[in-house]
């Protein structure tokens, strides 16, 4: 019995020195919108926040514009709504035309590694060489001439003359790509089509015919993974019902945490904890120094272990 002994202290006191489990200290803080957009999981304000999958495509721009972006190997762009219950968000390129500025494109693209693809848009090719009729890409008619109408009503707006056309121009430069795909470097590569810009139709806004009423932007649809779903289901609903923000760990395996507005970061949610409970997490400051207090006692009983060994116990034995 008497051999065990300093083991027995070692279990003791282990979990009197030892922080609880449910601190992250390092964790970065995150916010709960960016602008005017409400952020929630899988979306965050940068790393560290929302899901793993959507940063570093997605983060919020730092004061003054205080902007979410999608940034992408073609480019950044504008977040300018995001709708939870569809899993889309709408970005605004900004060589994107619009009835009120038009202009010449470049590529529009995204990351094939990335869980964001092209939703139910509408493109408008602009300033296309005539006749797009007979635009193909691959041996394939990329025109929808069921939707013309879209291309009269758009060249109505006097910003036409941005793209080089004369006012009322011709339609047979206007093409409504649809189904609008990307190429095999997930761009919508305006140039190769022999077209000086594009538009991208969000919504119509119940005016078909008045373009300056329509809702401009390119929706994406996001995609939840395993790793999403694991934590939607059993760790984030939780999380943000109890007023936190979901978060991760960026150096340990994208572990999860609840990031609690008082500063605290929990592997549960924010309720289990009031301000009165604040006293008993660690700062980093704090794990440091018990870190190197454990590391002093360990090499004490070490000591203690060794000459209790080497003189039969008796020494140990009247210590105590």
């Amino acid at each position: 019995m008497e051999n065990a002994l300093p083991f027995i202290f070692i279990f003791i006191l282990i979990p009197l020195f030892a922080p609880p489990c449910t601190v992250a200290t390092y964790h970065p803080s995150c916010l709960t919108s960016c602008g005017s957009l409400k952020l929630k999981y899988p979306f965050g304000s940068g790393s560290g926040c929302g899901s793993p999958r959507i940063h570093p495509y997605v983060t919020c721009s730092a004061e003054p514009s205080n902007q979410l972006y999608l940034t992408t190997h073609a480019g950044s762009y504008p977040i300018t709504s995001i709708s939870y219950t569809t899993s889309t968000i709408t970005i605004t390129p900004p060589y994107m035309s619009t009835c009120t500025s038009m202009q010449q494109s470049s590529n529009l693209g995204l990351d094939w590694a990335s869980p964001f693809q092209l939703g139910p848009s509408t493109f408008l090719l602009l300033s296309c060489r005539p006749p797009t009729a007979s635009l193909n890409i691959k041996g394939s008619l990329v025109c929808d001439p069921s939707s013309s109408n879209l291309c009269t009503s758009f060249y109505t707006c006097p910003s036409v003359i941005g793209l080089g056309l004369p006012l009322f121009p011709p339609t047979n430069t206007c093409c409504v790509y649809s189904p609008a795909n990307l190429n095999g470097e997930d761009e919508l590569d305006v140039k190769s089509m022999e077209c000086g810009g594009y538009t991208s139709v969000a919504s119509l806004m119940d005016y078909p015919t008045d373009p300056t009423r329509w809702e401009y932007g390119v929706l994406l649809k996001y995609t939840h993974g395993a790793f999403d779903h694991y934590y939607i289901d059993n760790k984030c609903n939780g999380c943000e019902a109890s007023g936190g923000v979901c978060g991760y760990s960026t150096v340990d395996n994208y572990s999860f945490f609840c990031v609690c507005n008082n500063g605290v970061n929990t592997t549960t949610q924010c309720s289990n904890f009031s301000d009165q409970d604040e006293s008993i997490f660690w700062s980093s400051a704090q794990l440091h120094t018990w870190k190197s207090w454990l590391g002093i006692l360990a090499g004490h009983l070490l000591c203690s272990i060794a000459t209790y060994s080497e003189i039969g116990g008796e020494s140990f034995s009247v210590g105590l």
